[in-house]
């Protein structure tokens, strides 16, 4: 296990991007490809969990697996330019970079597609952990040595919480910040414009 010294672990969707726009497209095109109905407006309020806790809103459980490999191999051409960075994205990087520290990108998206992500956006991680939701998100934080985790879904306060890692949480998901509060964020951001001011003083406490 590397140090805690400062390792900062980061979601993606809703944290450091916007995968709205991008869902959505996929989320039509995936309707239209199999014949089945998806409220892509609806789905795309409530990004966070594995992909397919959405998809069994939409189809039958045996079908489910099958479904998540074709949006999966659809999403690159679909999702990736339509997505763009959230405010602050590259500054909590910098910031952590700037500190002497390491960042990590910590996400329940399929990791190849969140490193596309990633790359599209010249955003550059120390190292990116994919296929992890909620509290398996300890698994990683905990192996990277992670003392801060930055999610907007309570999930990611329960992944920060059971690592031991401090949960900051910022509220431009779909968990607004008295939701966040409520789960047992340590801190709840605005947005990642907050990151680097908090995290001075963090480092000064």
């Amino acid at each position: 296990m590397t140090s805690r010294a400062l390792t900062v672990g980061f979601d993606l969707d809703m944290t450091l991007i916007d995968s709205r726009p991008g869902i959505h497209a996929c989320y039509q095109a995936l309707s239209a490809r199999t014949g089945t109905y998806i409220d892509a407006d609806l789905a795309v309020t409530r990004l966070g969990p594995p992909l397919a806790d959405e998809l069994a809103n939409w189809f039958p459980a045996e079908e489910i697996d099958a479904v998540a490999d074709l949006y999966r191999e659809m999403y690159p051409a679909i999702a990736i330019a339509a997505t763009p960075a959230l405010p602050g994205a590259r500054e909590a990087i910098d910031a952590v970079r700037s500190a002497g520290g390491r960042a990590i990108v910590v996400t329940a998206k399929y990791e190849p597609n969140a490193k596309l992500h990633l790359e599209h956006l010249g955003i550059e991680p120390d190292a990116v952990i994919g296929d992890l939701w909620a509290e398996r998100k300890a698994e990683a934080l905990l192996d990277h040595g992670a003392a801060v985790y930055v999610g907007d879904h309570t999930g990611d306060v329960r992944g920060a919480r059971t690592a031991g890692a401090h949960s900051v949480a910022v509220a431009t998901g779909p968990c607004d910040a008295d939701e966040l509060r409520a789960a047992g964020a340590d801190v709840v951001l605005a947005d990642l414009t907050e990151f680097p001011a908090w995290l001075a003083a963090y480092r000064a406490r």
